[in-house]
């Protein structure tokens, strides 16, 4: 089975080596701008503009032409090709969003980039070398890393990777590249632990409430990052705010900001990364909630929590997690009532706000924590086995009933008809006083 994974490494460049950087990642803004600009004038004239090849073309026309591009030749050709092949792409996305063939919020119409204003970044294509702790990539040469290669150089030695491009970009003052690469990998023909299952729930007080099979309760409370740093982010911004502008103090303060917000987000991603990746190893099926994390984020009371705790960035990575390791993920639908049902009797409160954080059932006089009785909910899912009321797994109207749950199935993942739970064979390692897993950094 053939995937395509991202390998991101941190470069280490000497100052000419930097400067080259700084060279590729201008010629590739000079080059999205030139392109723009090239096409609202032929939309203006025609009411089309050009494609990628087309922009390419007029490109080799003008640089020889015109006296005022003869700099080009110092950077990489791929740097101008990707950039048109970039534009090409936002404007056809733009496209499809104007007329509902894209999923997502709507775009708008691309923008010329300003230095100083929009991230630095390039993309390269061609031969490409890792070995030890060093990249090696077309025009910049044998650039040193901050850690080792090995891994991806492995691959690549063995025949199992095939390089597709690589994308350098800036972050913080520090310069990174991210390799496409497309990995040969066997596929998992069962889980390593068949049979066990897990409900999360996703909340702003813990990371993470899930209860398996076996009735273990799971509470990862996360770092909060932005929580734990929002006081050195409110002095380094307000500092930032006062010094005056083009001047060496406000360039200093901004790369000083930067950093705060790279911590912030590293620990995030790393906290993620970590919970995940245990989760999708020990557990064949992992039952999760459709939340319409963009209506949480447009609540002011919620969104800083919200977004702090990334709940679109973890379903993503159990997404591609559970079906490398050969599990299922099954994805609740957005009007399932996990919280409002109770997971003794299974009646449902008609309201139940955020600040009620334990659950208590008029029926049956359970008493239980919120996000735990939502957890049980989720992982009677798996256990069911019931059908998908919507096979295209859109999502479900408001009035369905308490007992019909709406499920939707990642790309890759088995039905939800088939998730099923099963003994338990051997322990998962994971309780409530120890929450330490193995680090996994790949993505897909």
């Amino acid at each position: 089975m053939k995937v395509v994974q991202a390998f991101r490494f941190a470069l280490d460049p000497t100052p000419a080596q930097e400067r080259m950087l700084w060279s590729h990642a201008g010629a590739a803004r000079f080059a999205w701008n030139w392109g723009l600009a090239r096409c609202q004038e032929r939309y203006l004239a025609e009411g089309k503009w050009h494609s990628a090849p087309e922009l390419h073309k007029l490109w080799n026309a003008e640089k020889k032409a015109d006296p005022g591009l003869a700099w080009w030749a110092e950077n990489s050709k791929c740097a101008y090709q990707e950039a048109f092949r970039n534009l090409d792409r936002a404007l056809r996305d733009y496209v499809k969003s104007r007329k509902g063939q894209r999923k997502g919020r709507r775009l708008g119409f691309p923008r010329f980039k300003k230095r100083g204003k929009c991230r630095d970044s390039f993309r390269l294509t061609g031969a490409m070398r890792c070995s030890g702790s060093t990249v090696t990539l077309p025009r910049l040469g044998t650039l040193e890393t901050c850690e080792p290669t090995f891994k991806l150089a492995r691959k690549i030695d063995n025949g199992t990777a095939r390089v597709l491009s690589a994308t350098v970009s800036r972050t913080a003052q520090r310069w990174f590249v991210s390799f496409i690469v497309q990995v040969e990998r066997d596929a998992a023909e069962r889980h390593a632990w068949p049979g066990t299952a897990v409900g999360v729930d996703l909340g702003v007080k813990t990371l993470l409430t899930g209860v398996d099979d076996r009735g273990r309760l799971i509470e990862i409370a996360g770092p909060r990052p932005l929580r734990a740093g929002l006081r050195r982010l409110r002095r380094a911004s307000r500092a930032h705010s006062r010094k005056q502008p083009s001047s060496a103090g406000r360039r200093k303060s901004a790369a000083r900001l930067a950093r705060v917000h790279a911590r912030i987000a590293n620990l995030r991603a790393d906290a993620l990364h970590n919970t995940t990746t245990a989760l999708a190893a020990r557990y064949e099926t992992v039952v999760v909630e459709d939340l319409n994390v963009a209506g949480m984020v447009a609540n002011r009371r919620l969104a800083r929590a919200v977004s702090d705790q990334g709940f679109g960035a973890a379903r993503r990575m159990l997404g591609y997690k559970t079906a490398r390791e050969g599990g299922t993920l099954v994805v609740a639908g957005r009007w399932y009532p996990s919280s409002k049902k109770c997971s003794g009797c299974g009646s449902v409160k008609a309201k139940l706000t955020l600040a009620e954080r334990v659950y208590q059932c008029d029926a049956c006089g359970l008493v239980m924590g919120r996000d735990v009785n939502a957890a049980r909910n989720l992982l009677s899912l798996a256990a069911s086995g019931a059908d998908r009321v919507n096979a295209c797994g859109a999502a479900g109207r408001p009035g369905l009933g308490a007992g019909r749950a709406v499920l939707k199935q990642e790309p890759g993942t088995a039905d939800a008809g088939q998730a099923g739970t099963a003994a338990h064979r051997g322990g998962c390692g994971m309780n409530a006083n120890k929450r330490s897993c193995h680090n996994g950094k790949e993505t897909t």
